[in-house]
């Protein structure tokens, strides 16, 4: 951090400058700080922590001028936090472009899925009426086996045989693919 070089307020016997402990002093230095930060609402946050700073930096170094340090330290640190902040609101644009990414299948994909389909067509047309009729009822109308055999007036066995033999066949069937 660079030393600046004001007109030192009191000066010990060490040759610092002391921090005045008036209120009038830390009023005035708290309109500096609002004003390099254009009215930042935290301004009466980074004094502190610029007066912190300050203590810290005194402990090993000679500070010819407290309330010039002051000063710049709030106006570092606002602009660290600052950037902080932006470098922490990255991933909430990242999410809000995921939002925005187009979620259907990539042209290949389709292609694949309707090659696909059509080879599981031709598997279903290959089997018997009443076993692909019991399948397709259950897989793609939802039907329990008990409604199944229900509506066709078949046993619930039954059902579960046609059920079981259209699943083998099309795992082979499909099997490679």
């Amino acid at each position: 951090m660079r030393m600046l070089r004001l007109r030192a307020v009191n000066k010990n016997a060490l040759g610092m400058a002391e921090v005045p402990r008036d209120a009038r002093f830390w009023t005035d230095l708290l309109r500096r700080v609002t004003q390099r930060m254009r009215g930042h609402p935290d301004a009466e946050d980074l004094l502190h922590s610029a007066y912190l700073r300050l203590e810290a930096y005194r402990l090993e170094q000679q500070v010819e001028n407290p309330a010039a340090f002051v000063v710049q330290a709030a106006k570092n640190i606002a602009i660290d936090n600052y950037r902080h902040d932006r470098l922490t609101t990255v991933p909430s644009d990242r999410a809000a472009l995921l939002e925005v990414m187009d979620k259907s299948p990539l042209q290949d994909e389709v292609i694949e899925a309707r090659a696909r389909l059509k080879h599981v067509s031709e598997g279903l047309a290959k089997m018997s009426p009443r076993t692909r009729e019991v399948f397709l009822m259950h897989r793609l109308d939802g039907l329990k086996y008990r409604e199944i055999a229900t509506a066709l007036g078949i046993s619930q066995s039954a059902v579960e045989k046609h059920i079981a033999k259209a699943t083998l066949f099309l795992v082979e069937w499909m099997e490679g693919w």
